[in-house]
């Protein structure tokens, strides 16, 4: 292995050269050249991000004039928040980068920090703690941990005194019906990112499942960024909730033909709603929704996203913000448009 000095996603940011004998075979690109992208540059501080754009612009530059032939292995994988496309596939080589990725593709340095900058979305709050937790060493576990189930009695005593209620069942499960309070966040690959973005870090958190989703898969995506605030689950799930005869709730949702005429919340990243939205749509991200909720006219909405799961999530913050009348649309932009035969608009 020869290192290669290639600062940009930070400041002292190492690439990895494989070799075979003299034969270069492949490159561990860490955060820096990722397939048909680059990583952000913007997660140490906005004092540093042009200076480190500019850097991430050289250390490409220095990539790329490794011959066509050798892989690119990045750490980051699609729909990552450090800025793999969705999409993306794992792994690349350097002469399909160099044909492919728009940022190698930029005239100079100048192009360049524009367009990886203007491509950049906001990213979950906890990136911003995680260095220094990963600096000093996470707390070591004695054992797996778990997550003790709770009867309904403790459910409720715990959110009366602050926990939060975390339902990680599929989307649609969640819309036919849930606790009221309770934050949607389905259990999937990204399970972790959008904890870290919509759950407090610093409250119990309770969580709500189907008995055929894997606990140890939530624990340890909780884990893995920090989160060690998960007191436990709803003991029987949500049947245990209604067979105490508690209220629930529950969510409409509707295809791309059934948006009619109402507000249509986008809560998509900045550059997806930039690259096709329905028209007259409000953009409000999912990871500022929170801090926006009262910003809102309480009025008949339908809230997007891409698939769906986003959008769940985000009626879900409405709903415990006092809001009703939501409707949550299943899929995306473009199979409104082909469900219409509209067109989508482009740009703010």
């Amino acid at each position: 292995l020869r290192a290669l000095m290639t600062p940009g996603h930070t400041h002292e940011h190492l690439c990895y050269l494989l070799l075979d004998g003299e034969k270069e075979v492949g490159v561990f690109t860490g955060g820096s050249l990722l397939v048909g992208s680059a990583a952000r540059t913007d997660l140490i501080s906005p004092e540093r991000t042009e200076a480190l754009t500019r850097a991430q612009y050289a250390s490409l530059q220095r990539l790329a004039a490794l011959p066509g032939e050798v892989a690119v292995w990045p750490t980051h994988g699609a729909g990552s928040f450090c800025s793999a496309p969705p999409g993306a596939e794992r792994t690349s080589t350097i002469a399909r980068e160099r044909a492919t990725n728009p940022l190698l593709a930029a005239r100079d340095e100048d192009a360049f920090l524009d367009q990886l900058l203007g491509s950049l979305g906001s990213y979950p709050p906890y990136f911003r703690r995680l260095g220094e937790v990963n600096r000093l060493g996470p707390p070591l576990l004695d054992q797996d941990p778990v997550l003790p189930a709770l009867t309904v009695d403790t459910v409720r005593a715990q959110l009366a005194g602050g926990a939060a209620l975390i339902d990680v069942r599929a989307l649609a499960r969640f819309a036919a019906e849930h606790i009221p309070g309770a934050v949607s966040i389905p259990l999937r690959p990204v399970f972790a990112s959008w904890l870290g973005w919509l759950a407090p870090a610093d409250r119990p958190l309770i969580i709500v499942r189907d008995q055929d989703q894997d606990v140890d898969e939530i624990v340890w995506q909780a884990m893995k960024i920090g989160y060690d605030n998960l007191i436990g689950e709803l003991d029987g799930g949500l049947a245990a909730w209604t067979a105490a005869e508690l209220a629930v709730a529950a969510t409409a949702l509707t295809g791309p033909d059934g948006v009619g005429n109402v507000r249509v919340l986008d809560i998509r990243q900045r550059p997806e709603y930039l690259a096709g939205h329905l028209p007259g749509a409000i953009h409000i991200e999912l990871g500022a929704l929170p801090g926006r909720v009262d910003d809102l006219p309480r009025e008949p909405t339908v809230v997007m996203c891409g698939h769906g799961e986003r959008a769940m999530g985000a009626a879900s913050l409405l709903e415990r913000a006092g809001h009703r009348q939501l409707t949550v649309l299943e899929g995306g932009p473009d199979d409104w448009a082909h469900a219409t035969g509209r067109t989508l608009e482009t740009g703010a």
